[in-house]
């Protein structure tokens, strides 16, 4: 697969599924605080079998409330996987089962979806020839590939979510493939056509291993990313790609203990143009970080994760920010059980555990939060609940 922390990611996936994934802080005092004044409500217990099972992503909402991502086991005959609603009384509905044939296997990554309830994914395998595909679902379930991967110049293993722009184009990464196998950015028009907009080199004024993440976009059509790997250190790069294909470093991780390696997740942009993240390496414990990066590239640790029972450890997935300036974020590990966290972290880098998972309502959280207008978190867990096939939560203030 290329790298440690896609290997390490791949040991923990699949509860019996096949599934290859190519998948004190440094400035200030540190001050932490564990306070679960907040409850965490399961909205639904997967049971692996045609209900789906292994929900990595992050989920999306709609106006109504229904929450919808996608299951990387189980889901229909073939174990392959599927796409998910769940309401807000928590009856889930499939939506689409995979067969782990043409139309694709094994997705985990977040959907998006259009005005009129289209919802757009990728899996890591299955196709025309096993590199993974886009593929569209209809509000009827029905399923369309838009694009099937090649394994070659192209890409393989779309580990990443999409973003759709205005006119109905999609954009994403693949883990690898490209002309030195690091990875590329591609484009799918409405008509299915891809065109390679950037291919990873993995130098040093390059990215590498675009993992487990999406893009945000500015009114100006560039596209904002990181990449796990690459960058001056090859702990990872922040990057801007203009709509003429010009690549630009914002921040390479140093890695260490005074920096954060391994990016994954899909970064927050805020209005003033400074960004969020996290890293799923080093930092003072080597156990991660949540860093902000300004306009001008100037990058502020807000918070090193320490591991043990008042703290997370290894966030896989970005962060959200709200109205006030706070990072709300999950870890995979960490916390009173060790498996799983959700935290808040305040500006001044004040750090706060909203919840730790027990194992009963979910463990190991591979993916980040979505948060409703009264500020409702809700999330997935990989693993664990009353079955033991993950689950679909929320946690109310």
């Amino acid at each position: 697969m290329g790298n440690t922390q896609q290997r390490r990611i791949s040991a923990k996936m699949g509860l019996g599924a096949t599934l290859m994934l190519a998948v004190a802080f440094a400035f200030g005092a540190f001050t932490s605080q564990s306070a679960q004044a907040q409850t965490l409500h399961v909205l639904y217990n997967f049971a692996g079998s045609s209900d789906g099972g292994d929900p990595y992503a992050s989920l999306i909402r709609d106006a109504a409330g229904n929450l919808y991502s996608t299951f990387g086991y189980g889901g229909g005959t073939s174990f392959s996987g599927g796409v998910f609603k769940v309401a807000p009384d928590g009856t889930e509905t499939v939506l689409y089962s995979f067969t782990g044939g043409a139309d694709g296997a094994f997705p985990i990554s977040a959907l998006v979806r259009d005005s009129v309830g289209n919802l757009y994914g990728t899996t890591t395998q299955g196709g025309s020839v096993g590199a993974g595909v886009v593929f569209k679902v209809d509000p009827s379930g029905t399923e369309t590939v838009l694009h099937n991967f090649t394994g070659g110049t192209d890409g393989v293993d779309p580990v990443g979510g999409l973003l759709r722009d205005k006119a109905g184009n999609l954009y994403g990464t693949t883990s690898q493939g490209g002309s030195s196998n690091d990875g590329v950015v591609f484009k799918i028009d409405p008509q299915g056509k891809e065109t390679i907009l950037h291919t990873f080199t993995g130098s040093a004024t390059d990215g590498k291993y675009p993992t487990y993440t999406s893009f945000l976009t500015d009114t100006q059509g560039n596209l904002y990313g990181v990449t796990e790997e690459g960058g001056s250190a090859g702990g990872g790069i922040l990057y801007k790609l203009s709509k003429t294909g010009k690549l630009t470093i914002l921040h390479s991780f140093m890695g260490g203990t005074t920096d954060g390696c391994n990016v994954l997740g899909t970064p927050f942009r805020d209005a003033a143009g400074n960004f969020y993240g996290t890293t799923s390496s080093c930092g003072t414990q080597m156990l991660g970080t949540v860093w902000e990066v300004s306009k001008t590239g100037k990058e502020r640790l807000l918070h090193s994760f320490a591991g043990g029972t008042s703290d997370g450890e290894y966030p896989l997935a970005g962060v959200i920010v709200d109205a006030t300036g706070n990072v709300y974020g999950t870890t995979e590990t960490g916390g009173a059980s060790n498996v799983g966290t959700v935290y808040k972290v305040s500006q001044s880098g004040k750090f706060t555990l909203v919840h730790s998972f027990k194992g009963t309502d979910g463990k190991y959280v591979y993916g980040g939060l979505v948060q409703n207008a009264k500020g409702t978190l809700f999330g997935t867990a990989q693993n664990g609940g009353s079955i033991g096939y993950g689950t679909v939560w929320k946690i109310a203030k």
